[in-house]
């Protein structure tokens, strides 16, 4: 018989020390982005799965868990992202004019784990603009994005950098390869280049200046250099340049940070992602620790489609990869319902002082305080003082 402990797989329990750590860093950042002007929202945990779906690939939908609800007999879908319910607001519940810009936090659920590393259940937290379609949005978005991992003691992060206009204008470009983006998608993300070659001889209707661009694009990453590079080998179609610009003012507007380039790099975002996409790395974590970009339109299917860009990251990875969470330094106290006792904690607490009062026959076993002090009754008066 399996023990009632047990989790299932890529589920796991958050010990005090590491949650209050979490909980901190999640009351920081909603204060960012306070700050920056972005409103918190909280959308439900489960909706009905059309909702939950809308305007994204089967990547999420088989991420999504789904159970059947028992007053309506829908599908309901337990989110795994929480994004598309934020574009949901936007669009029908708020319906502003101009830019709206709105913040997050909650839990989400994978059917699968992302990955070998990865857990099943995240803390995700983002924020979302709407209503701006110019780059000067993006920069905002990444900003907020650096400034989010920088708060959180984050060192050495490093920005990584793509823009979905290029591909999409070379497949939008060339009928021939209609029917099969996601055929390209997938050979530009693992840089297969033989495979792309095989591709092209199967359409003998595409254009040999496209397929020569697709072949090349897998070898445009690197440094900021590979900009000038790309504008130089690609073909000068207005979206593909307008999308150059928008990288190099980007760039150009944080001179502070390191970036990396790489124009193939379209993995799952192709049917998500309209524009600029980017991911934040830093050592200490196996994968990205922030993903976001810019994803026009998907507010269409709530009926608005809008400009919108923003970002996401995960609280428990981020904690995870952390210095181990520092114990707060608390005070014993002994029990007792002495006014005056009752008083010294009130005001101790009061303060802002963590103060454990022992309960008759208590060892203290604790993992989130270290217990440096006691309140102790002297000369008439209760007083704290150091333990040796």
């Amino acid at each position: 018989m399996m023990s009632t402990w047990l989790l299932p797989e890529s589920l796991a329990d958050v010990l005090p020390a590491e949650a209050r750590r979490i909980e901190e860093l999640r009351r920081e950042l909603l204060d960012l982005y306070r700050a920056y002007g972005f409103e918190l929202v909280a959308p439900p945990l489960v909706e009905y799965l059309d909702s939950l779906l809308s305007d994204k690939g089967s990547d999420l939908a088989l991420r999504t868990c789904k159970l059947v609800d028992q007053l309506s007999g829908r599908t309901l879908g337990l989110r795994a992202d929480i994004t598309p319910q934020i574009a949901r607001i936007d669009a029908h519940l708020l319906n502003r004019e101009g830019v709206t810009r709105l913040c997050y936090c909650g839990s989400v659920l994978h059917a699968r784990p992302a990955g070998l590393l990865s857990d099943r259940e995240l803390l995700q937290i983002g924020a979302e603009l709407f209503g701006h379609a110019g780059v000067e949005a993006d920069i905002e978005i990444i900003q907020l994005a650096l400034e989010s991992v920088q708060r959180a003691g984050v060192v050495g992060a490093r920005l990584d950098l793509n823009h979905l206009g290029i591909v999409r204008a070379l497949i939008d470009s060339d009928l021939a390869l209609a029917d099969v983006a996601d055929e390209v998608i997938e050979l530009l993300s693992t840089k297969d280049v033989p495979g792309m070659r095989q591709l092209g001889g199967r359409l003998p209707d595409l254009r040999p200046e496209t397929l020569q661009a697709l072949t090349v694009l897998p070898s445009l990453y690197g440094g900021v250099e590979v900009l000038a590079e790309a504008s130089r080998v690609l073909p000068a179609l207005p979206r593909i340049q307008q999308a150059m610009a928008d990288l190099q003012t980007l760039i150009q507007a944080m001179p502070e940070y390191e970036f990396s380039i790489d124009l193939a790099d379209a993995g799952s975002g192709y049917g998500y992602h309209s524009g600029v996409m980017f991911s934040i790395y830093a050592q200490g974590w196996h994968d990205a620790l922030v993903k976001g970009g810019r994803y026009d339109g998907i507010g269409r299917s709530f009926g608005r489609e809008r400009p919108a860009t923003g970002f996401s990251l995960d609280l428990r990875k981020l904690s995870s990869g952390l210095p181990p969470a520092r114990l707060a330094k608390a005070i014993r106290a002994p029990w007792g319902t002495d006014p005056a006792l009752t008083e010294a904690l009130r005001g101790l607490r009061g303060s802002g002082e963590i103060v454990v009062q022992s309960l008759p026959g208590e060892t203290h076993d604790l993992d989130e305080f270290t217990v440096d002090r006691e309140l102790v009754f002297v000369d008439g008066a209760w007083r704290v003082r150091a333990i040796n």
